[in-house]
């Protein structure tokens, strides 16, 4: 065994966090893949969808807050949604170079589709855990959840 297996344990809150991180993305990776199988939307553009049927309109300013993203990778988001018809962009009557953001029918159909598909995944991952490992887990997400600073 050599000295970085010695020092590495199941314990080890590094190791256990580079599993975690792992085991965090490759979930987000299956998700995507199957939403984008199955509506043809991927997450992240599933989550700008998600806002404007929450929130109704808004500026792309706007939206991109909401996202917690910068401006402009909002707006090559909305630019793909724009062209495929799930979102309409139309000028603000007080100032051109705003764009105001609206979910489309085929826009709402397609999001509807992409959160079963997200929501059936998820299942499928978390329902091979019993339930009491589903408590568990939920209590230790809330416990890291705290553990961060903002």
């Amino acid at each position: 065994m050599s000295d970085h297996e010695a020092n590495t344990t199941d314990n080890d809150p590094e190791q256990v966090g580079l599993s975690f991180l792992t085991i965090a993305y490759g979930v987000r990776e299956e998700v995507d893949r199957r939403m984008m199988s199955t509506a043809g939307l991927s997450l992240s553009r599933t989550k700008v969808l998600q806002v404007l049927d929450a929130r109704g309109a808004l500026h792309q300013a706007q939206l991109a807050d909401a996202l917690g993203q910068a401006p402009r990778s909002v707006t090559q988001i909305v630019e793909a949604l724009e062209r495929i018809g799930l979102v309409t962009r139309t000028e603000d009557a007080d100032d051109r170079r705003r764009k105001t953001v609206s979910l489309t029918k085929k826009g709402r159909t397609t999001l509807e589709a992409a959160e079963q598909a997200g929501a059936h995944t998820l299942r499928q991952l978390f329902g091979s855990l019993s339930p009491q490992q589903l408590t568990s887990l939920s209590g230790l997400l809330a416990h890291l959840n705290t553990a961060l600073t903002y």
